[in-house]
């Protein structure tokens, strides 16, 4: 029988059996009967085909066999501790790390609360946060430089899995001075012939915008193309045009010269969700996040 084929136990009972002397008190501190040491003892001689222990009527006494592989015996036994060690620590959130990729418009629109809360919860695992450009947001969860991204909806479902978390609705920026601005709400078909800040099209806002303009026949005027969504305050505030913008994102803009407002008939929502490579198993540590921020966003 090869030598592979030793069980843990088999080496944990040559262990104690080395160390104290004795059946008894081996099986005392396996918490096992003297009868299963035995056993387990006679299994792993037949396996070694030699006697590890001579045996007396009191004690056992080490022969030149156990002598020979006891140092062995003892760092597999304090290798597979360790693991075990690792393992929980990992289980219970000592240790870790969590890789998640956002661009900037989504991490400070659904993030902070959770970073916050996480890192005071669990600051035993190190958070890498990569605030990406929307046009790396899909390859660095492929190319594995996050273990998932919190973003909007991959058009390829053939290597990427997503999991919606908010929906969020879509609102109108405009200047303070604006008489969209003393409104409840907007509603799209006013929208038509109006001066629109939009942003470019790596951003998923600008597919989900322009697909509602298209449905609804609406046609205002594109008077400036923004590369991030935070500028879109300031310039409707300078007057250049509106902007439509999710409205967490909106919430967490300074607005001081300009307002927001709902969108109405129809209500759109842009989604938000974590995408994952295909098939691939998070963290408990991911998963432990992705708990927090469900709730967070639920709030």
């Amino acid at each position: 029988m090869p030598i592979s084929s030793l069980t843990l136990k088999q080496l944990r009972a040559i262990q104690q059996v080395y160390r104290t002397g004795q059946i008894s008190a081996a099986a005392d501190m396996l918490n096992i009967t003297q009868s299963a040491v035995s056993v387990l003892i006679r299994q792993a001689e037949a396996t070694f085909g030699a006697t590890l222990f001579n045996r007396t009527t009191r004690s056992l006494s080490p022969t030149q066999a156990v002598e020979s592989v006891i140092g062995l015996v003892e760092r597999i036994l304090g290798d597979v501790s360790n693991v075990e060690e690792t393992i929980r620590e990992l289980r219970d959130l000592e240790r870790g790390h969590v890789r998640l990729t956002a661009t900037p418009a989504t991490g400070l629109t659904l993030l902070p609360a959770t970073v916050r809360r996480f890192a005071a919860a669990y600051p035993g695992v190190r958070l890498i946060l990569d605030d990406c450009a929307p046009n790396q947001f899909f390859s660095n969860i492929l190319e594995q430089r996050a273990d998932f991204g919190i973003g909007t909806e991959p058009e390829d479902k053939a290597a990427l899995d997503w999991q919606s978390l908010y929906a969020d609705p879509l609102c109108l920026i405009c200047a303070a001075d604006h008489p969209f601005a003393r409104r409840d709400t907007v509603a799209w078909r006013e929208l038509d012939g109006e001066p629109l800040i939009v942003s470019r099209r790596d951003y998923g806002v600008r597919g989900l915008v322009e697909a509602t303009l298209t449905r609804l026949d609406i046609r205002p005027r594109v008077t400036a193309e923004i590369g991030f969504l935070g500028s879109a305050a300031w310039m409707s505030a300078c007057g250049i045009g509106l902007a439509i913008l999710p409205e967490k994102l909106a919430r967490a803009q300074p607005l001081p010269d300009a307002a927001w407002v709902p969108l109405v008939e129809p209500v759109i929502t842009r989604d938000a969700g974590v995408v994952t490579r295909r098939h691939h198993r998070l963290s408990h540590s991911a998963e432990r996040f992705l708990e927090m921020l469900s709730e967070d966003l639920l709030r």
